[in-house]
């Protein structure tokens, strides 16, 4: 009787951590949208953001997450996430927006000369298991770090395994801050394949700095060994590891 009492509190207790595990993932819809504003238009479409959009988008259902800016930007770029409880809420979210008459009104206002935003680019994610909760950063200034691995083939577990296990206590051991980690819907380009996250680091000299530490860790190197070792090989394809630097915009809520 005393054993089967403590395997019922154990298998309890286990249930209870599991129950507490799935409350706390994260499994909104994120939506990373890049702009690409016309020549000369880049700044109104930051006042356009600053002064009417956000407000419209939290007034209708949506989560602003960040906005940023590359570091380099010489298409206009700007990038911005939003979060939703669903791909549902999202499109009627979206449906409820553009026929708000404050919208259609600021729309016309600031396009009176023409139309600010040559091309949107939709991405539609999911936060990954191990994602940090989304929070702002300690004050002082920030450099953002947009990356994009592509698994190699049938590598994309693998290579979230070694994310969720070493990788991101290994990226804060070495004075780097995890923001979150997603990986495209079904129905998205790259999915299957994908992993997108961002990273914060006080400067780029000190992304160099703590890249070239990470990279130098024997944890890093053991991890790295096994991982290939398993899956028979690089997790991630030739050429398959992309950066971007960025910069926040002054209206963002993460900077």
């Amino acid at each position: 009787m005393i054993w089967n009492r403590t395997l019922l509190t154990f298998l309890a207790g286990l249930f209870c951590a599991s129950t507490a595990l799935a409350a706390d993932k994260d499994t909104r819809l994120y939506e990373m949208r890049t702009y690409q504003a016309h020549s000369g238009k880049l700044d109104a479409l930051h006042a356009r953001f600053r002064n009417h959009t956000m407000k419209l988008f939290e007034k209708h259902g949506m989560t602003n997450i960040g906005y940023w800016v590359p570091v380099e930007n010489p298409d206009n770029k700007l990038i911005y996430i939003l979060a939703y409880p669903n791909r549902e809420a999202r499109e009627k979210a979206w449906k409820a927006f553009q026929a708000d008459p404050e919208w259609q009104k600021v729309k016309k206002e600031t396009e009176a000369n023409g139309p600010i935003v040559d091309k949107i680019d939709t991405l539609y994610l999911s936060a990954t298991d191990y994602s940090p909760a989304i929070k702002p950063l300690k004050s002082g200034e920030h450099i953002f770090e947009l990356r994009t691995y592509t698994a190699s083939k049938g590598n994309l577990d693998n290579l979230n395994a070694r994310f969720r296990n070493h990788t991101l206590k290994l990226f804060e051991k070495h004075g780097m801050t995890n923001i979150g980690y997603w990986m495209p819907d079904k129905d998205q380009k790259g999915a299957g394949s994908a992993l997108i996250y961002i990273l914060a680091h006080k400067s780029k000299e000190a992304a160099a700095a703590s890249f070239d530490a990470f990279r130098k860790d024997p944890d890093w190197i053991a991890a790295r060994k096994a991982s290939e070792q398993k899956a028979g090989g690089s997790l991630t394809e030739k050429d398959g590891v992309r950066s971007v630097f960025l910069r926040a915009t002054a209206y963002s809520a993460l900077k």
